[in-house]
């Protein structure tokens, strides 16, 4: 039987989602990442990802500023790491050097990629929105990169949990 549940039961009984690190530049052009678990695809010609943002994050100013991001999907070896970008400010710190995550060089956007991610979209940002006390940057998936070898990534609970899911389905009738 349904019943009526709080918004916050309700959020709790949505998950698990997917958990990534978002690269980005801040204000002042330095490299920053934060775990971001609401982001998805919004269209397929042309490839648009967008990522909804708090107001309040250390991250916000720049993208704003900078229109550049990339979403990384950190594979389950990456986790401590991917926990540390999601746990911690770049107000005080810079994630870049204290997560134990590899960075290289994105192809075409300036905010750096995280080395052997499941997957990586680099992204330009082609429009904003507020959302309440978020923001939706939609960004143009201009260069995507990936690990065949393995392309488990993560996933957050309601307990703020981080676990990999492997890829593979049974097969059953609809």
């Amino acid at each position: 039987m349904m019943k009526t549940l709080t918004q916050d039961d309700a959020f709790a009984r949505s998950v698990p989602m997917v958990y990534t690190v978002v690269t980005c530049l801040d204000e002042q052009g330095k490299p920053n990442a934060l775990g971001v678990s609401w982001v998805t695809r919004t269209s397929f010609e042309p490839f648009l990802m967008l990522i909804s943002i708090d107001h309040s994050r250390y991250s916000h100013a720049g993208i704003r500023k900078n229109r550049e991001f990339v979403i990384n999907y950190p594979g389950p070896d990456q986790k401590k790491g991917a926990w540390v970008c999601g746990t911690t400010t770049g107000r005080n710190s810079d994630k870049t050097k204290t997560s134990g995550l590899s960075f290289i060089k994105s192809e075409k956007v300036r905010p750096p990629t995280i080395d052997g991610a499941a997957v990586a979209f680099e992204c330009q940002v082609i429009s904003e929105f507020e959302t309440g006390d978020h923001t939706i940057f939609v960004g143009s998936v201009v260069a995507t990169r990936g690990n065949p070898e393995d392309e488990r990534h993560l996933y957050v609970t309601a307990q703020f949990q981080l676990y990999p899911l492997d890829n593979t389905l049974e097969e059953s009738e609809p």
